[in-house]
Protein backbone atom coordinates (compact mmCIF):
# COMPACT_ATOMS: atom_id res chain seq x y z
CA UNK A 1 0.00 0.00 0.00
CA UNK A 2 2.80 2.77 0.56
CA UNK A 3 4.49 2.03 -2.30
CA UNK A 4 1.21 2.82 -4.62
CA UNK A 5 0.49 5.67 -2.65
CA UNK A 6 4.17 6.82 -3.33
CA UNK A 7 3.71 6.41 -6.78
CA UNK A 8 0.12 8.14 -7.06
CA UNK A 9 -1.37 5.33 -7.50
CA UNK A 10 -4.44 5.50 -4.59
CA UNK A 11 -7.67 4.47 -5.61
CA UNK A 12 -10.70 6.88 -5.07
CA UNK A 13 -14.20 7.92 -6.67
CA UNK A 14 -12.49 9.97 -9.23
CA UNK A 15 -11.02 9.23 -12.20
CA UNK A 16 -7.21 8.35 -12.05
CA UNK A 17 -5.16 12.23 -12.42
CA UNK A 18 -2.63 10.33 -15.05
CA UNK A 19 -2.52 9.77 -18.57
CA UNK A 20 -3.19 6.07 -19.37
CA UNK A 21 0.14 5.08 -20.83
CA UNK A 22 1.73 6.94 -17.86
CA UNK A 23 -0.73 5.00 -15.16
CA UNK A 24 0.10 1.50 -16.60
CA UNK A 25 3.54 2.21 -16.12
CA UNK A 26 3.59 3.13 -13.10
CA UNK A 27 1.59 0.27 -12.22
CA UNK A 28 3.93 -1.60 -14.49
CA UNK A 29 7.01 -0.90 -12.00
CA UNK A 30 5.13 -2.62 -8.83
CA UNK A 31 5.79 -5.65 -7.65
CA UNK A 32 2.73 -8.18 -7.32
CA UNK A 33 0.09 -7.72 -4.27
CA UNK A 34 -0.86 -11.35 -5.38
CA UNK A 35 0.10 -13.88 -7.24
CA UNK A 36 -2.67 -14.07 -10.53
CA UNK A 37 -5.57 -15.84 -9.31
CA UNK A 38 -4.80 -16.03 -5.54
CA UNK A 39 -6.63 -12.97 -4.45
CA UNK A 40 -9.65 -10.65 -5.22
CA UNK A 41 -9.19 -7.40 -5.71
CA UNK A 42 -11.69 -4.52 -6.04
CA UNK A 43 -11.26 -1.36 -8.08
CA UNK A 44 -7.45 -1.27 -9.89
CA UNK A 45 -8.59 -4.05 -12.93
CA UNK A 46 -11.51 -2.15 -14.47
CA UNK A 47 -8.91 0.64 -14.65
CA UNK A 48 -6.37 -1.67 -16.29
CA UNK A 49 -9.47 -3.25 -18.35
CA UNK A 50 -10.67 0.64 -19.66
CA UNK A 51 -6.70 1.47 -21.20
CA UNK A 52 -6.30 -2.26 -22.92
CA UNK A 53 -10.13 -2.40 -24.31
CA UNK A 54 -8.54 1.26 -26.39
CA UNK A 55 -5.41 -0.25 -26.83
CA UNK A 56 -6.94 -3.44 -28.29
CA UNK A 57 -9.81 -1.46 -30.62
CA UNK A 58 -7.41 0.94 -31.89
CA UNK A 59 -9.96 3.80 -30.56
CA UNK A 60 -10.42 6.49 -27.94
CA UNK A 61 -12.45 4.05 -24.85
CA UNK A 62 -15.30 7.38 -25.32
CA UNK A 63 -15.89 6.89 -28.70
CA UNK A 64 -15.49 3.14 -28.66
CA UNK A 65 -18.17 2.80 -25.82
CA UNK A 66 -20.34 5.06 -27.39
CA UNK A 67 -20.69 3.17 -30.72
CA UNK A 68 -21.06 -0.08 -29.34
CA UNK A 69 -22.97 0.21 -26.29
CA UNK A 70 -24.33 4.02 -25.71
CA UNK A 71 -25.81 4.62 -29.19
CA UNK A 72 -27.42 1.22 -29.58
CA UNK A 73 -29.32 1.56 -26.23
CA UNK A 74 -30.21 4.86 -26.75
CA UNK A 75 -28.07 5.71 -24.13
CA UNK A 76 -28.56 9.40 -24.51
CA UNK A 77 -26.79 11.10 -21.68
CA UNK A 78 -24.23 8.84 -20.78
CA UNK A 79 -20.51 9.73 -21.63
CA UNK A 80 -16.57 10.35 -19.72
CA UNK A 81 -17.32 13.67 -18.83
CA UNK A 82 -20.57 16.26 -19.83
CA UNK A 83 -20.75 18.95 -22.46
CA UNK A 84 -21.68 22.26 -21.59
CA UNK A 85 -24.98 22.11 -22.93
CA UNK A 86 -25.50 19.59 -20.95
CA UNK A 87 -23.61 21.00 -17.52
CA UNK A 88 -26.55 22.61 -16.32
CA UNK A 89 -28.59 18.50 -15.66
CA UNK A 90 -25.14 17.83 -13.64
CA UNK A 91 -25.87 16.84 -10.20
CA UNK A 92 -23.73 18.15 -7.18
CA UNK A 93 -22.60 15.25 -5.13
CA UNK A 94 -21.80 15.39 -1.10
CA UNK A 95 -19.99 13.97 1.41
CA UNK A 96 -21.70 13.04 5.10
CA UNK A 97 -19.73 14.43 8.01
CA UNK A 98 -20.07 14.77 11.61
CA UNK A 99 -21.25 18.62 11.26
CA UNK A 100 -23.98 17.05 7.81
CA UNK A 101 -23.14 17.38 4.20
CA UNK A 102 -19.89 18.44 2.45
CA UNK A 103 -19.87 19.43 -1.47
CA UNK A 104 -17.77 16.58 -2.98
CA UNK A 105 -18.33 17.77 -6.04
CA UNK A 106 -20.21 20.77 -7.07
CA UNK A 107 -21.50 19.25 -10.74
CA UNK A 108 -20.81 22.38 -13.04
CA UNK A 109 -17.73 23.15 -12.01
CA UNK A 110 -16.57 19.21 -10.75
CA UNK A 111 -14.08 16.72 -12.70
CA UNK A 112 -16.53 15.73 -14.82
CA UNK A 113 -17.47 18.69 -16.35
CA UNK A 114 -14.75 18.66 -18.58
CA UNK A 115 -12.69 16.84 -20.34
CA UNK A 116 -11.10 13.90 -18.37
CA UNK A 117 -7.62 13.09 -18.27
CA UNK A 118 -8.08 9.03 -17.76
CA UNK A 119 -11.36 7.97 -18.99
CA UNK A 120 -12.63 5.35 -16.51
CA UNK A 121 -15.95 6.51 -15.03
CA UNK A 122 -18.70 7.56 -16.65
CA UNK A 123 -21.42 9.83 -16.06
CA UNK A 124 -25.01 8.71 -16.42
CA UNK A 125 -28.70 9.19 -15.86
CA UNK A 126 -31.26 7.08 -14.09
CA UNK A 127 -32.76 6.51 -17.60
CA UNK A 128 -30.01 5.55 -18.80
CA UNK A 129 -28.59 2.96 -16.24
CA UNK A 130 -31.89 1.91 -16.62
CA UNK A 131 -31.87 1.22 -20.44
CA UNK A 132 -28.22 -0.95 -19.65
CA UNK A 133 -30.20 -2.52 -17.08
CA UNK A 134 -32.74 -3.92 -18.86
CA UNK A 135 -30.58 -4.60 -21.42
CA UNK A 136 -28.74 -7.25 -19.01
CA UNK A 137 -32.54 -8.54 -17.66
CA UNK A 138 -32.90 -9.54 -21.20
CA UNK A 139 -29.87 -11.50 -21.61
CA UNK A 140 -28.00 -9.30 -23.94
CA UNK A 141 -31.12 -8.34 -25.89
CA UNK A 142 -32.40 -4.66 -26.58
CA UNK A 143 -34.96 -3.37 -28.70
CA UNK A 144 -32.77 -2.49 -31.70
CA UNK A 145 -31.46 -6.16 -31.56
CA UNK A 146 -29.17 -7.97 -29.61
CA UNK A 147 -25.63 -6.21 -27.62
CA UNK A 148 -24.33 -9.31 -26.01
CA UNK A 149 -24.67 -12.78 -26.71
CA UNK A 150 -27.05 -14.42 -24.30
CA UNK A 151 -23.80 -17.19 -22.82
CA UNK A 152 -21.84 -13.83 -22.41
CA UNK A 153 -24.15 -12.15 -19.91
CA UNK A 154 -24.51 -15.79 -18.75
CA UNK A 155 -20.86 -15.85 -17.53
CA UNK A 156 -21.24 -12.64 -16.43
CA UNK A 157 -23.55 -12.77 -13.68
CA UNK A 158 -22.15 -16.46 -12.53
CA UNK A 159 -19.91 -16.23 -9.52
CA UNK A 160 -16.76 -16.45 -10.32
CA UNK A 161 -14.81 -16.60 -7.07
CA UNK A 162 -13.91 -19.84 -5.73
CA UNK A 163 -14.47 -20.53 -1.43
CA UNK A 164 -10.47 -20.15 -1.05
CA UNK A 165 -10.48 -16.98 -2.92
CA UNK A 166 -13.26 -15.45 -0.54
CA UNK A 167 -11.71 -16.88 2.49
CA UNK A 168 -8.48 -14.63 1.84
CA UNK A 169 -10.08 -11.38 -0.21
CA UNK A 170 -11.41 -9.57 2.78
CA UNK A 171 -13.78 -6.35 1.13
CA UNK A 172 -15.86 -5.42 4.33
CA UNK A 173 -17.36 -7.52 7.29
CA UNK A 174 -20.34 -9.67 5.83
CA UNK A 175 -19.51 -9.40 1.67
CA UNK A 176 -19.40 -12.50 1.36
CA UNK A 177 -22.10 -14.22 3.55
CA UNK A 178 -24.71 -14.27 0.71
CA UNK A 179 -22.73 -13.25 -2.45
CA UNK A 180 -20.02 -13.73 -4.76
CA UNK A 181 -18.98 -11.63 -7.98
CA UNK A 182 -19.31 -12.48 -11.55
CA UNK A 183 -17.91 -10.51 -14.24
CA UNK A 184 -18.69 -6.32 -12.96
CA UNK A 185 -21.52 -6.97 -10.66
CA UNK A 186 -22.20 -9.01 -7.14
CA UNK A 187 -24.46 -11.94 -7.36
CA UNK A 188 -26.64 -13.07 -3.98
CA UNK A 189 -26.33 -16.78 -3.65
CA UNK A 190 -28.37 -17.03 -0.57
CA UNK A 191 -31.53 -15.46 0.82
CA UNK A 192 -31.02 -13.27 3.88
CA UNK A 193 -34.23 -11.36 3.62
CA UNK A 194 -36.57 -10.33 1.12
CA UNK A 195 -35.09 -8.29 -1.18
CA UNK A 196 -31.74 -10.95 -1.09
CA UNK A 197 -32.86 -13.12 -3.95
CA UNK A 198 -30.24 -16.08 -5.17
CA UNK A 199 -29.50 -14.91 -8.55
CA UNK A 200 -30.02 -10.99 -8.39
CA UNK A 201 -27.47 -9.20 -9.67
CA UNK A 202 -25.81 -5.78 -9.62
CA UNK A 203 -23.48 -3.08 -7.62
CA UNK A 204 -23.90 -0.55 -5.21
CA UNK A 205 -21.13 2.23 -5.48
CA UNK A 206 -19.19 4.34 -3.46
CA UNK A 207 -20.94 7.56 -4.50
CA UNK A 208 -24.20 6.51 -3.40
CA UNK A 209 -25.52 4.78 -6.33
CA UNK A 210 -26.92 1.58 -6.50
CA UNK A 211 -28.96 -0.89 -9.23
CA UNK A 212 -30.42 -4.30 -8.79
CA UNK A 213 -31.27 -6.71 -11.99
CA UNK A 214 -33.47 -9.45 -10.74
CA UNK A 215 -34.48 -11.89 -13.89
CA UNK A 216 -36.90 -14.41 -11.87
CA UNK A 217 -38.96 -11.16 -11.02
CA UNK A 218 -38.33 -9.34 -14.30
CA UNK A 219 -37.19 -6.32 -12.52
CA UNK A 220 -34.70 -3.48 -12.77
CA UNK A 221 -34.03 -1.20 -9.75
CA UNK A 222 -32.20 1.39 -9.83
CA UNK A 223 -31.29 4.29 -6.86
CA UNK A 224 -28.78 7.39 -7.46
CA UNK A 225 -28.66 9.38 -3.59
CA UNK A 226 -25.47 11.55 -4.97
CA UNK A 227 -23.74 11.03 -1.42
CA UNK A 228 -20.21 9.59 -0.97
CA UNK A 229 -19.65 6.48 1.33
CA UNK A 230 -22.45 7.96 3.77
CA UNK A 231 -23.18 5.17 6.60
CA UNK A 232 -27.09 6.19 5.97
CA UNK A 233 -27.03 5.45 2.25
CA UNK A 234 -26.33 1.58 3.48
CA UNK A 235 -29.48 1.53 4.89
CA UNK A 236 -31.54 3.61 2.47
CA UNK A 237 -30.12 0.66 -0.05
CA UNK A 238 -31.64 -1.71 1.75
CA UNK A 239 -35.06 0.32 2.22
CA UNK A 240 -35.07 0.91 -1.29
CA UNK A 241 -34.83 -2.37 -2.58
CA UNK A 242 -37.05 -4.24 0.19
CA UNK A 243 -39.97 -1.57 -0.28
CA UNK A 244 -39.24 -2.57 -4.13
CA UNK A 245 -39.77 -6.38 -3.57
CA UNK A 246 -42.62 -5.40 -1.35
CA UNK A 247 -44.28 -3.45 -3.80
CA UNK A 248 -44.78 -6.83 -6.16
CA UNK A 249 -48.37 -7.63 -6.39
CA UNK A 250 -48.84 -10.58 -8.49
Amino acid sequence: QAAIAEAGLEPDFTTPPLPPDEWMRRWGALPLMYQPGERWLYHVGYDVLSVLLARVTGQDLGAFLAERIFEPLGMQDTSFSVPPSKVDRLSACYRGEAAGLAVLDAGRDGPWARPVVFPSEVVSTADDYLKFGRMLLDLGRHAGGRLLARPTVELMITDQITPEQKAISEFFPGFWDNQGWGMGVSIVNRRTGIAAVPGRFGWSGGLGTTFAVDPREDLVAVLLTQREQDPLVGKLYGDFMTLTYQAIDD
